[in-house]
Formats: C-alpha cells, sequence, structure tokens
C-alpha cells in the first residue's frame, strides 16, 4: 500500500494508479451529475428522478475525458 501512494507522490502513473483515478472520476462523476440533475430538473421531474438520471449521464462525459488524459499524462 505504501509503494501506492510513493507512486501518487512520485507521479507515475501505473496500471494500479491509474485504476484508482478512474474509480475517484467516476465516483465525482456521479456526485456531480447527481447534483447538476436536481439544480436543472429538480423541479420538473422530482429531485430524486433528477439525480438518478444526472447521476447515469454524469460519468458519460467525465469518465472517457479522464481516461483519454491519463494516456496523455503517461505518454509524456
Amino acid at each position: 500500500m505504501t509503494g501506492i501512494f510513493q507512486q501518487f507522490a512520485a507521479g507515475r502513473i501505473t496500471v494500479s494508479t491509474g485504476l484508482i483515478l478512474i474509480v475517484l472520476a467516476f465516483v465525482f462523476a456521479v456526485l456531480g451529475g447527481a447534483v447538476a440533475g436536481m439544480k436543472l430538473a429538480g423541479k420538473d421531474l422530482g429531485n430524486e428522478l433528477a439525480a438518478m438520471m444526472g447521476a447515469m449521464f454524469g460519468p458519460t462525459g467525465a469518465v472517457p475525458g479522464i481516461i483519454l488524459g491519463l494516456i496523455v499524462l503517461a505518454l509524456l
């Protein structure tokens, strides 16, 4: 476990650190999508439905962008 933290601190992107970053990006994209869904369509659809729809559509654009960014950073 300390090896992963040392890789994060050194800025090295390996398979394990990449997977951790992708999972974190997915979690933040789901949370951000839920909040944005509630903010944009909470009154019209109800907060719960808007949050569920936002949580499903939030990672659609975020996760591929994060994967592409990690690939670019790994190649630099």
